[in-house]
């Protein structure tokens, strides 16, 4: 499970063109550019972005300014593709004109903590939401202790940390804790940006991760993938099943595993943008226990095994932008098998087939 991650975001892409069908007469080379989600933009940096040049000329430069400055982009016309973590709302989508917002993309967003001489941590979701609430504050906690048997804890005060800027990482993570804390449902909610009652931020992920590793004591809230390449470690967070699972792209996978059927994504509007979301939330998936002597099915074994806190990632495109024709070409290649897996190393799991499926439909009409 514990993947090597490369330490640096350039990475040799291999060209895929032969395998796939296409090749570079198949298209005039151009440029395209991109801008949002800090999660996503190794896998697009590193696997999309290089293996489209190679296989087709066409330059895609990304920029990782958070989903929310991603989403304003797109809306504004300065991007030819925007990307975020969290879904569009209502409002978001009749600002942007009618765009479409396609997962593209599976991570888990994790928490990263610092904690001399503290080999592993299991928090539950409520003991999590008490912690950015403000109510747990000391890593001695016997909430925290109840939860770890044979771990000692010190007598050291938490340090919550959170996203500064506008975030999908945040959007899924308090989604999360809004399912399981009915206190923080009322008094925070859910957001690409919330008012966090105590801590400190930190801006991108790698904001998070840079103070959490300067601050002793601190529990932050960011992707797998970054807080491996800060060399931090991850709390295994508690799942339905009673199961203390880490971010790790299987488990990841486990919970999408679980969306069995998809809306028709390009009927995104403003009146159905809700709906889609809610299809598309794999935090906090259900699990059913198996029934006495029987074993469990394969639909109990996902459950048992979901990372609590996954996330698809979207690309959003404006469906009236100029080079529609070059943007489909794009996300469709993003989309196949073998880019998809190419994700691993970077802590990405490829899409489940119904959500590829329903993509491929809706990038067809753009």
């Amino acid at each position: 499970m514990n993947r090597p991650i490369p330490t640096t975001l350039a990475l040799i892409a291999a060209t895929v063109a032969a395998g796939l069908g296409f090749s570079a007469s198949s298209y005039a080379a151009g440029s395209l550019t991109g801008a949002g989600s800090s999660l996503v933009a190794p896998l697009v940096e590193n696997v999309f972005a290089p293996d489209f040049k190679s296989s087709t000329g066409t330059q895609v430069t990304y920029g990782p300014v958070g989903s929310g400055a991603g989403i304003t982009d797109i809306s504004g016309k300065t991007v030819d593709f925007g990307a975020s973590d969290a879904p569009l709302t209502s409002a978001q989508d009749a600002g942007c004109g009618g765009c479409v917002e396609l997962p593209w993309a599976l991570a888990g967003t994790g928490l990263s903590y610092n904690l001399s001489g503290v080999s592993h941590v299991n928090l539950s979701g409520p003991v999590i939401a008490d912690i950015f609430l403000g109510t747990i504050t000391n890593w001695n906690a016997p909430q925290i202790a109840a939860l770890n048997k044979g771990e000692t804890f010190p007598n050291e005060a938490i340090t919550p940390v959170y996203r500064s800027d506008g975030s999908g990482d945040t959007y899924a993570f308090t989604s999360y804790l809004s399912k399981i804390s009915p206190t923080w449902a009322t008094k925070v909610g859910f957001g690409t940006a919330v008012s966090f009652p105590v801590g400190t931020g930190g801006k991108g992920n790698s904001g998070v991760a840079a103070v959490v590793a300067a601050t002793p004591g601190a529990i932050g809230n960011n992707s797998w993938f970054y807080i491996r390449q800060a060399k931090l470690q991850a709390v295994a967070v508690e799942n339905n099943a009673g199961k203390f699972v880490l971010p790790y792209d299987p488990y990841v996978a486990a919970a999408a595993d679980l969306v069995k059927s998809v809306p028709s994504l390009s009927t995104l509007s403003s009146s159905t943008a809700t709906s889609i979301a809610s299809a598309l939330s794999i935090v906090d998936p259900p699990y059913s226990k198996p029934k006495k002597g029987k074993k469990p099915t394969t639909v109990q074994k996902e459950e048992a095994a979901a990372y609590p806190i996954s996330t698809f990632t979207y690309v959003i495109v404006r469906p009236d932008a100029s080079d529609i024709a070059l943007l489909q070409r794009f996300i469709t290649f993003a989309l196949t098998p073998a880019e998809q897996s190419k994700g691993g190393s970077l802590q990405f799991a490829p899409l489940p087939k119904v959500v590829a499926a329903a993509d491929q439909k809706a990038v067809a009409g753009l």
